[in-house]
């Protein structure tokens, strides 16, 4: 049976309300990154909104209901992607009721997520990897500071976000290979080579203890001595990436590159994915489909028959 509809468009249920609040105490307790539970509170709170002026309390609404919210997600022109990452929110919410005992189903099982359009991440070729990261010079410290920066995510297939959370202490040069704190809050150890090492050493030697300012742990510092964020990374790349007339280098790029790479060095999938902390071996046959293309059109470029 529903219950009342609020009086204001924005209102929630109090049942909604708490079941908002069990699902976010979830995420939290799985240790889900950050950028990804804000999105799904909002994702879910979006939904609870349009349920409570529905009179659809959390126990009542079912796949009807449900589906009926997702058509309306697509008539408002929302991105295949955006749709998914809702939905996918919205299963992540009804699990926390069944859980609970509060469901004895979860309705939002029963959507299916729409098509995605498979699009190849941007791979650089290893020529073009190396002419970036050779052309950033080490005269000043933040130059320095770039080299260092980029041979170790090219080098480890870092996301921008590992990259600034490393401190001084992840880097373990005995064992050439630095401890990376990845998404969920999952640590791996990634080797690193020799010319990424030497890049950071370099780095700490010579432009760290100029930039530092005696109270940051982190690896990478910002000229006034704070932490890096992601969007100083992007910028930095960016410039240098122009240097050599590259365009549309993002700091994800050079991990793309990074595990194409490995591919095309005989490195097996299982490997590939552990190296870049990925959940599920799903997440890393991306990279199969990546040099599949490569090999097409290596194939339609130099057979006389293609």
């Amino acid at each position: 049976m529903c219950a009342t509809v609020p009086n204001s468009p924005n209102m929630l249920s109090a049942a909604w309300a708490q079941a908002l609040g069990a699902f976010e105490a979830d995420l939290i307790r799985r240790a889900v990154a950050a950028k990804t539970r804000r999105a799904y509170t909002i994702d879910a709170a979006e939904l609870a909104r349009w349920a409570s002026n529905r009179g659809l309390e959390p126990t009542s609404i079912d796949v009807r209901w449900l589906r009926r919210y997702a058509a309306g997600l697509s008539e408002s022109g929302r991105a295949p992607a955006t749709i998914a990452r809702k939905l996918a929110a919205l299963r992540a919410l009804f699990h926390v009721l069944v859980r609970a005992g509060e469901r004895a189903e979860n309705p939002a099982e029963l959507l299916g997520s729409p098509k995605r359009p498979q699009r190849l991440p941007r791979v650089l070729k290893a020529a073009e990897a190396a002419a970036l990261l050779d052309r950033i010079p080490v005269a000043t410290p933040l130059e320095l500071r770039d080299r260092a920066l980029f041979e170790l995510a090219y080098a480890a297939g870092l996301r921008a976000e590992e990259l600034i959370s490393l401190e001084v202490h992840s880097l373990d040069f005995d064992s050439e290979s630095i401890r990376v704190e990845g998404k969920g809050g999952r640590t791996r150890l990634v080797p690193v080579g020799e010319p990424a090492l030497r890049a950071v050493e370099r780095y700490l030697e010579r432009a760290r203890p100029a930039l530092d300012a005696g109270r940051e742990p982190a690896l990478f510092l910002s000229k006034s001595g704070r932490r890096l964020g992601t969007s100083d990374v992007r910028r930095r790349l960016r410039a240098w990436a122009r240097a050599v007339s590259l365009s549309e280098v993002h700091p994800h790029a050079l991990r793309h590159s990074f595990a194409t790479h490995l591919l095309e060095g005989g490195a097996d999938l299982r490997s590939i994915q552990e190296l870049l902390g990925h959940a599920t071996i799903s997440t890393t046959q991306v990279y199969t489909r990546v040099e599949a293309a490569r090999l097409r059109s290596a194939y339609a470029d130099a057979h006389p028959r293609a």
